[in-house]
């Protein structure tokens, strides 16, 4: 303990945190930095320097990262149609990497001997930042209080803070855990520890209840450069200022609730809530121009590998070299995926009705109209039948030569 003089801390303002600022302070003697890297959570941010400086801190550092998060984290995971067991956007998974990157930043400006985290010791998160940070300098020291210290629950946590007059984010109202950022607002814990109780009415943030949403639906188009969405109803924006209006146009209509019992790496399985309108939005208009523009079985390898890329980033691997060539395949083959798609939003539901691309679709009307065209034979498909059934004959007269 006495060879760590100094510590960023990954500080949310939280109770977790703001509990394990004051912890390493008295266990380890050490001077604690909070670093609170701000990708879209809102206002905890603009309170977290003075509630850490109040609770201990030798210095609060707020970076914004939103602009990074986006376009260097979200975007090359929409063009690689990531999505965790077919239902998660891995909202949490892609902010822990950018967090870690300037956490470490921040280490190495400060000249830290350690980072710390409030991670648990049965979660995902401890596992990204640890080897987001190992990926970047491998001889950093970890502090994981909730693997270390005798504190047993969230219980414990408010008896701590409450005997150092730490102030306390969580009441008997919001019985569970939240953690937000541009992309989503994930919950978990408490009263959701039970698969089969319902999420509690009014807990959802970004979304409003589909049933309360307008009984109306609103149409939008949303256009793509390689694989990048650059503009909504032909209007141009940066990638925070779209993502930002798709959460809020998806959100009104409650679009990209989500309620999974996901497999978490460290081999447990865990019940998980999200919302994320705006990526919901994205991930739907992506595939509709993707299916104009990418070729088919450059489409279908690429389907396969999606899940092992979701995997990767879900597990912590953002900085692994795996994760940096796939995302070489992926980016190559988005050069194409330009074009537009048109979206209809109504009470929960993203309807594709449109999509168009004038440079790359290979979509040709010509050969696939049911009317007469002078571009396909149709007579050729008996050939093309007949050799692909080559293996079914043969094995059937083996079969039936046998007697079955």
């Amino acid at each position: 303990m006495s060879e760590i003089k100094k510590v960023v801390l990954a500080y949310s303002g939280g109770l977790d945190t703001s509990v394990i600022l004051r912890w390493v302070i008295e266990q380890y003697g050490a001077e604690v930095i909070a670093y609170t890297c701000d990708v879209g959570q809102g206002d905890e941010v603009a309170e977290a320097e003075e509630k850490a400086l109040a609770t201990g801190a030798s210095q609060a550092i707020v970076d914004d990262r939103r602009a990074e998060f986006v376009s260097d984290f979200v975007f090359p995971a929409i063009r690689a149609n990531a999505v965790y067991e077919s239902y998660y956007l891995l909202g949490t998974s892609l902010a822990r990497p950018v967090i870690s990157k300037g956490m470490m930043e921040a280490v190495e400006a400060t000249g830290a001997d350690a980072i710390a985290h409030g991670a648990t010791g049965k979660g995902n998160d401890q596992v990204r930042f640890e080897l987001a940070a190992f990926a970047m300098d491998p001889g950093i020291k970890v502090i994981a209080p909730w693997r270390e210290w005798d504190l047993q629950g969230r219980a414990d946590c408010v008896a701590y803070a409450e005997k150092h007059g730490i102030p306390i984010p969580v009441t008997p109202d919001k019985p569970y855990s939240m953690d937000a950022n541009l992309l989503h607002i994930s919950y978990e814990g408490g009263v959701l520890e039970d698969p089969w109780e319902a999420p509690p009415k009014g807990m959802f943030r970004m979304t409003v209840d589909p049933w309360e949403a307008p009984d109306m639906m609103e149409t939008i188009s949303v256009e793509f450069e390689h694989g990048n969405a650059v503009a909504i109803n032909g209007v141009r924006m940066s990638p925070v200022e779209i993502l930002s209006k798709l959460n809020e146009i998806g959100g009104r209509h409650g679009v990209g609730r989500v309620d999974i019992v996901e497999n978490r790496f460290v081999g447990m399985k865990s019940r998980g809530v999200y919302e994320t309108p705006g990526g919901t939005i994205l991930h739907h208009a992506h595939r509709a121009v993707e299916s104009l523009t990418l070729d088919r079985e450059v489409t279908h390898l690429r389907d396969e590998l999606s899940p092992r890329y979701a995997e990767m980033v879900y597990n912590g691997f953002w900085f692994s070299p795996e994760r940096e060539a796939l995302q070489q395949f992926m980016d190559e083959i988005q050069k194409p995926v330009n074009g537009e798609a048109r979206i209809t939003l109504y009470r929960g539901n993203v309807i594709v009705d449109g999509r168009r691309s004038d440079s790359h679709s290979l979509y040709d009307e010509a050969t696939v109209t049911f009317e007469a065209d002078d571009v396909y034979d149709q007579g050729d498909a008996t050939g093309f039948i007949r050799l692909q059934s080559l293996r079914l004959r043969t094995f059937a007269e083996k079969r039936l030569g046998e007697g079955e």
